[in-house]
Formats: structure tokens, sequence, C-alpha cells
């Protein structure tokens, strides 16, 4: 009843606002088919999985390039048969937004040999696969189904009839050949992150459209723009981006040499070795198409420990400093009990912050599968988030400051605001999940590059990394919970504690604030108002509810029935009906973000800006921030818009260019992705030599690092 309904809905909401609608698939047609109805013992035939998508519709390559996912087939035959690898035909290229992806239109048949042993005796069997799939057109969805074809084992040998469409869809394959005269070789010294690779070849012919796509491998990825340097008769030039996320470059890239793709394409598997030589690829039978361990790839193990350092760091970074006020409250709380029941809050502290990071991954995970790419705080550019979070945010001061209370019992419910200020189980609990929320708008050193490698890892991998984070966020406080004698470095428990509570109030109003602050780019300055408005009928009507409701009141029912009024009055009035909350009218630009009067001349970032300065031979420094990411506005203040910063720019005649993060921008997630981040801050220095590849600087900035880096990109 009154605000306490609302609390657990609005927690909740909080949590799950970035979570997709699960919608079932039915764009795209599965089936099984064989290239013969009936074979020998002992002989090979081809089955294959053919998809058929709708008008419009599409699915994605073996490497699906920016962003969604490859279709996956399982197989399930009888025994004495096996399959080899599946035959992935030339994709399409497909461009949104700065966002290259690899995908199929209408019809594909993914084919794969089927061998046959001789021990398998003469009859009927039934053949079967589970095939899964990510289908989009404007909205992505992802899609599976289970798929059966029946082959005849006898004396002789019979084409079925779809032996002319395998005939047909081996025209789109690419050819395991080389193209004549193929070369590869690296441009630019060996320093970096990113390198260029150049290809040069003789096409058969005229009206050729170089391209290259990679497949996917582990230590390194190939970067979807390709830069055409020459495409006349007899001769291809194309110059590709390799970013390595191991310690070496890469010794083999496989992936397709294309020379065009319509109306039928004309593309060579390939093995390239840079340094000048190049092989034909055939993938071994019985190993996925495309698949290669050849690259080092980062080690799992030292992730996690970066992952596990970067949760550590956490605690002091100041998006957590108002819930680490609230945990040493509930330290002083505890001093008063068993050492057995301080462990046991401990403990459930713990479980709170890994319960939270389990959601975090589930978020991730699902955001993947509907065909986009996730990003670390990206719960922070959705407008309804931080709607709730405002609230929840300003229940918990309120709370603090004592206008009303909740308890555990009865029919009142345990909610936000209690349980972040109680020292019970609950509010052990939901200080970790408070502590989580509130931690996502931070990067600290080593978590981007944790996160990162990550968010390209498979599904039980990304689980992994997150829990160890959760694992690094919860560690200091369960040690302490578990330390010997800890009551006695704690004052005595008095009348004290009642105004360190109060007090307590003020940093989580202040994060109240903060978090108001950022919907302005969603909802306008007259948006904020109408939000404010609601956060003041709020305030009274959990004031009512603590004061006639929990008081001696002897008309509780009618101030229940108030409190709830003002509530519904403010919700209804300011959010749904004066500012539509649930669907803003679109993103507003920040032009005051690139206005800094006697600071950094900042310009809009593009992959474009970035090139033509470099053809300039003019140093580029690239910041990547949003108004929500609390490390970015510390890099900020203390190491970019300062005096020796701004006037080492102008002596370099630099170009500094913004990408602004703050609302969900594909660009930007996808040149995130590129260099291995899962978030924001990334600030990149560019060198004036244009065969340099730039210096990735570290998450939390110095005055000394952003200038050392400076001056190593002079011309």
């Amino acid at each position: 009843m009154g605000p306490m309904m609302a609390i657990r809905g609005l927690a909740y909401l909080a949590c799950m606002a970035w979570v997709p609608m699960a919608v079932a698939a039915a764009h795209t047609q599965a089936s099984l088919l064989v290239a013969d109805r009936s074979v020998r013992p002992g002989e090979t035939t081809e089955v294959g999985v053919r998809l058929r998508m709708d008008n419009g519709w599409h699915t994605y390559w073996l490497n699906p390039g920016d962003s969604g996912g490859a279709t996956e087939v399982k197989w399930a035959l009888p025994d004495g048969m096996s399959v080899g690898a599946l035959q992935w035909p030339v994709p399409e290229i497909y461009a949104v937004a700065g966002i290259t992806t690899y995908v199929h239109h209408d019809e594909i048949l993914l084919m794969a040999p089927l061998q046959v042993s001789e021990r398998v005796g003469a009859g009927r069997y039934e053949l079967k696969a589970s095939v899964s799939w990510l289908e989009c057109e404007q909205l992505c969805l992802p899609g599976d189904a289970e798929v059966s074809v029946t082959l005849e084992v006898g004396t002789e040998t019979v084409a079925s009839s779809e032996a002319k469409r395998f005939e047909a869809a081996r025209r789109w394959l690419p050819r395991a050949a080389m193209p004549e005269g193929l070369t590869a070789a690296w441009a630019g010294p060996e320093t970096g992150e990113e390198r260029s690779l150049v290809l040069e070849w003789m096409p058969g012919g005229e009206g050729i459209s170089p391209n290259f796509f990679a497949l996917p491998a582990k230590g390194y990825r190939v970067s979807p723009e390709v830069k055409v340097l020459s495409a006349e008769p007899g001769r291809a030039r194309m110059e590709l981006r390799v970013v390595r996320s191991g310690n070496d470059w890469p010794k083999e890239i496989a992936g397709l040499v294309v020379e065009r793709l319509k109306p039928e394409p004309i593309a060579y598997q390939v093995i390239l070795q840079p340094g000048g030589t190049a092989t034909a690829y055939a993938p071994p039978p019985g190993v996925a198409s495309g698949l290669t361990e050849r690259s080092s790839a980062p080690s799992l193990w030292l992730m996690l420990w970066f992952a596990l350092v970067g949760g550590l760091i956490l605690n002091v970074m100041p998006c957590v400093l108002p819930v680490i006020a609230l945990k040493v409250l509930g330290f002083l709380e505890q001093s008063r009990q068993s050492p057995g029941e301080v462990r046991r809050h401990g403990l459930i502290y713990g479980a709170g912050v890994l319960v939270s990071f389990l959601v975090l991954a589930g978020m991730v995970l699902l955001v993947q599968a509907g065909g986009e790419a996730a990003s670390w705080g990206m719960q922070f550019q959705n407008p309804v988030f931080l709607v709730a979070m405002t609230t929840l945010v300003t229940l918990v001061a309120l709370n603090l400051f004592g206008v009303f209370e909740v308890t555990l019992g009865g029919r009142t419910m345990g909610a936000a605001a209690q349980l972040a200020s109680k020292s019970g189980a609950a509010g052990s609990f939901f200080n970790g999940v408070l502590a989580t929320a509130l931690a996502t708008p931070c990067t600290a050193p080593f978590l981007g590059l944790a996160l990162g490698f990550a968010f390209v890892q498979p599904p039980l991998v990304v689980v992994l990394m997150f829990l160890v984070v959760g694992m690094g966020l919860a560690l200091p406080y369960v040690v302490i919970s578990f330390a010997p004698g800890l009551a006695r470095y704690l004052p005595r428990p008095g009348a004290w504690m009642e105004r360190f509570k109060v007090a307590m109030g003020f940093p989580m109003a202040a994060t109240a604030f903060w978090l108001l602050s950022l919907l302005g780019r969603h909802y306008g300055n007259a948006g904020v108002l109408w939000i404010g408005v609601y956060l003041v009928f709020l305030a009274l009507a959990v004031w009512v509810w603590g004061q006639f409701v929990q008081g001696n009141s002897g008309r509780k029912r009618l101030s229940m029935a108030v409190s709830l009024g003002l509530l519904m009055v403010g919700y209804g009035f300011a959010l749904e009906r004066q500012l539509n909350w649930r669907s803003p009218a679109g993103g507003a630009d920040n032009p005051t973000a690139l206005q800094n009067p006697g600071g950094i001349p900042w310009e809009r970032w593009t992959a474009e800006a970035v090139e033509r300065a470099r053809e300039a031979g003019r140093p580029v420094l690239v910041d990547f921030t949003a108004d929500w990411c609390v490390t970015c506005q510390l890099n900020k203040k203390t190491s970019l818009e300062i005096e020796s910063v701004v006037n080492r720019l102008k002596e370099l005649n630099a170009v500094a260019l913004l990408g602004d993060y703050t609302l969900k921008d594909p660009r930007i997630t996808a040149e995130l992705k590129r260099w291995g981040r899962a978030g924001v801050p990334l600030v990149l220095v560019y060198p004036a030599d244009p065969d340099v590849p730039p210096r990735v600087l570290p998450e939390l900035l110095t005055p000394g690092i952003v200038l050392e880096a400076l001056e190593g990109a002079k011309p």
C-alpha cells in the first residue's frame, strides 16, 4: 500500500529496464536436406541446412562482423555416420550507422559432407539437427528449430529431388584456391595494438570490387572497414586494419579474398602469412569451417586476475562512495551482534553483489542475442532505468533522513529504501545490489580490458568474468566481516549513530541529484523539471506515510489513501501526462560538450574526421566519454581540460575529437569493441605520422600520461 508498494516494483524496473523482450522468431524457416536419397555403405554424400528468410530479413555469416551472431548447427546422427565441416556461402555486406556486418538474405544452404561407414546396414535412417540463428530486420530475434530428414542406405546411390539445389549452392561457395600472385605484407612499424596489412594480387577479370572477410580467430581481429588502394585490371591492392588482443601479431590470418560479390561471387578462402606469402585454406573434416586456433590469445587466467583487481578498485571509485558510507553504518550496527552474525551479514552482502552481477551478465547476453553490441554501463543510456534509479536513490535518502520507515513484517514489504539502510539480512543483501547498480558508471583500471575481453567470449566466460568482478567488489567487506576483534576498533553504539545515519543521507541525496542531471539529455530541461515535480510529490507521499501511517495517528486508513493519492497524482500528472517518460521523443544532442571557452576546442568524433586529420599530418586526441561516466569526468577535470594539455595541443596543431557516448551510439560501440574495451572512458592519441598506430591510454589518466603521449605524437 502507499509508496511502499511501488518501491519493490521500481527496484525490479531499475534492474530489468535493459532486458529485451523475448519474442519468438518467425521470419526464418529451417529444413534439412540430403543430396542423395539413397547411398551405399562406405560412401560420402552431402547434407545441408536450408534457411529461408522473409523479404528484408537476414541471418549472419560464420563471422558476423561488428554485431550479430552466426548460425549454429548441432547434429544428432545414427551410429556409423559422421558429418564434416559446414561450407558457408560468401556473405553480403550490410552496413548501418557505421556498423558493418556479414549477412545472408533470402535463402542459403549450409552444406556439409556426410560419411556413411561400411558397417552401416541397409535400411532407412533419420538424420537430425538442432539449428539456432539470429534473424534481423530493424528488430533482431533469436530463432531455433529441430529439423530432420530420412536417408536410405542400400545397394545403389540415387540422387534426391534436392540435388540441383546443392549444385546451385556450390556456385556461391568460396574457392579453396589461390588468387594469382597473392602477397600479404605488413605496412608500418610494429608498435601499438593496430597495424596495417596490404594485400596485392592479379584478379582474373574486369569489374572487380576487392574486399576481405576475415574468419573468426583468437588473439586478433580484422576490421570490416577495408581500404581499396587499387582495383585496376590485372592489379588489385587493399589495406586491412589488424587489431591484436594478445601479445604477438598473428602469424596467419584466415579469410576470404573477394574480387566481386555480384552477380555471382568470386572469392578465395586463403590463409595469409604476413611477410609475403599466402596459401589456400580448406578446413579439415569435422572442424567448423573457418575456425582457427593458430593465433595466440590473451590468457583467460590473466583476464580473470584483471577482473578481480578491477572489482577491488571499484570500491574506491566515486560511484560507490555513498554505498561505502551505508556499509560503514552497517558495520557499526552489527558491532553489537555476535561474530557469527557479523560473518553471516558479510556473506549475504557478497551474495547480493554476485546476484546483481549475474543479472548484468544476463543483460549482456540478451542484448548480444538481440544482435546488438553490449557495453559496460549501457543501462545508463536508458531513460527508464535512470528515472527508476533516481526514484530508488531518492527513497533511500529520505529513509536515511528519517522521513519514513519500513519494517520487514506485516503488510509492508521489505523495500529498497529501508533495505539499504537497515542491518538485517535483507539490508545486507540489498546493499550489495545497490553497490553494483551505482558501480556500473565507473570504469576502474584493469576493468575495461577485462570486460572488453569478456564481451567477445562464449556465454560461460562472460558469466565467469562478471562473477569475478563481483567478487572483487564484495571481497573487502567479506574479509572485514571475518576479521576477529573488529568490534573493539569501532566506537561504542549510542545516540550518535542516529545522527550519523542522517548524515549518510546527504551523499545519497547528492547521488540522486547527479542521476537527475543525466536525464536532461533524454527529456530536455523542461522534462527534468517535471521529473523534479514528481519527486516532490513522492517525498510528500512518503512523509505522510511516515508521519501519519507509521506514527500514532488515529486515521491511518485516511492517511494511507492520501499518501497513495499524492503518489498517483505525481506519477500520473508529471511523468505520464506531461513527460510521457517511457517513450521520450529522442536523444538530444549535446553541443555544450564541445564548447569549452578557454579549454580544448573539441570537434565531433567520426572515423572520417580521424582520417582527414591524419592525412593532413596532424596529431589527433580522441576522448570517448559520457556524462554518466564518473571516471570520464574525473579524467576531464584532472588530466585533459588543464592548461598544460590545452597549450600542448595548440603547439602541436593537434585535432581534438570528442566521442559522446552519453546516449546510445552504435558507431562508438563498434569503435570501443575494436579497441578491446567494454565501455568508456577510452582515450586515443594518434601520431602525426599516419603509418604509426595510435596509443591507447589507460582508463585512469594523469597529466603526465597525457603529455607524454602527445610528445610521442608530434610531427
